[in-house]
């Protein structure tokens, strides 16, 4: 299958390349420097330049393929309106297009507090006041593809973890390195579900063979409480875990990274993936990524 992938240079992209090279595919990632070109073809993909700003460049390049896989990350205003103009551009295309959603969209605020709440693929939630958009380009992705103008569906991926590429996992490193010590909000309790990259980009290859146009696909292998996170980056380091109020935590973090990543929970589970796709994940433990030379050097450390 000839696929291209919208964002092959980033952390989920650069999985997914790698995974469906493997895997015998004809790849290509869209680029739009000399420096992403060296990249993608360093990972056994071809490199065609486009660019986002303008859907327009890319649309001649996705009809010389099977498959998009869109991987990127935008501002949800600017990724609503390009999505939108991809898939009307290759609309009564016989082309498959996978777009990369995440179950921030799921999440609740509790300030460090569990929640019981948890979410399979098609059960009802309130969106994320701060990333409710995405909804909207879900919805819109879903319907070109129940409606048969493309064979389009929406993978929600939860935490991604895994080679050193965890956003949670930097976060905690990189404050260690800053204050000397590692921080979690309240009781810490809260977590987002998760799911190693590796295991992710299974998805999508078999989204692509075996997906249902409309479909949405979360993909779910375990989770732990950010205080967990915390306590075993802390001995990692040898340093002290501790519990942090919501005004402190947006002075070491960021009002938005605490918001959304810090004072939230988002449970989900995948059982329409596992059945459907015949998924099964093969990496289960966070803990295994812990202590990744990659975390070290967002520390200040030496592995």
């Amino acid at each position: 299958m000839r696929i291209l992938v919208v964002g092959a240079t980033g952390y989920l992209g650069s999985h997914i390349v790698h995974h469906l090279v493997s895997a015998g595919h004809q790849v290509s990632g869209l680029s739009r420097r000399a420096d992403a070109d060296d990249q993608i073809a360093a990972s056994g993909a071809e490199p065609r330049r486009g660019d986002l700003s303008d859907p327009a460049t890319i649309i001649d390049t996705m009809r010389d393929h099977d498959a998009t896989i869109y991987a990127a990350q935008l501002l949800l205003e600017d990724e609503f309106e390009t999505v939108r103009a991809l898939l009307r551009g290759i609309a009564g295309q016989s082309h498959t297009f996978l777009f990369t959603s995440g179950t921030g969209l799921l999440s609740q605020r509790t300030d460090g507090a569990w929640s019981e709440d948890t979410f399979a693929e098609d059960e009802p939630f309130v969106p994320s006041k701060y990333i409710g958009l995405r909804l909207v380009t879900e919805t819109f992705v879903r319907q070109a593809g129940s409606s048969g103008a493309v064979r389009a569906m929406v993978i929600r991926p939860p935490m991604i973890w895994g080679h050193g590429g965890c956003g949670h996992l930097r976060m905690f490193y990189a404050d260690a390195g800053r204050s000397g010590d590692v921080a979690y909000l309240g009781e810490g309790l809260n977590l987002y579900s998760n799911v190693h990259v590796d295991d992710l980009a299974e998805v999508y290859r078999l989204a692509l063979n075996r997906g249902t146009p409309g479909a949405l696909y979360h993909a779910v292998a375990g989770e732990l409480a950010n205080r967990a996170l915390a306590q075993a980056v802390a001995a990692d380091l040898g340093l002290v875990a501790r519990s942090v109020d919501l005004s402190e935590g947006i002075r070491r973090w960021g009002k938005f990274e605490t918001l959304i990543g810090m004072a939230t929970s988002s449970r989900s589970r995948s059982p329409r993936t596992r059945r459907d796709l015949g998924w099964a994940p093969r990496h289960t433990d966070v803990l295994s990524d812990i202590g990744h030379p990659a975390y070290y050097s967002l520390a200040g450390r030496t592995p």
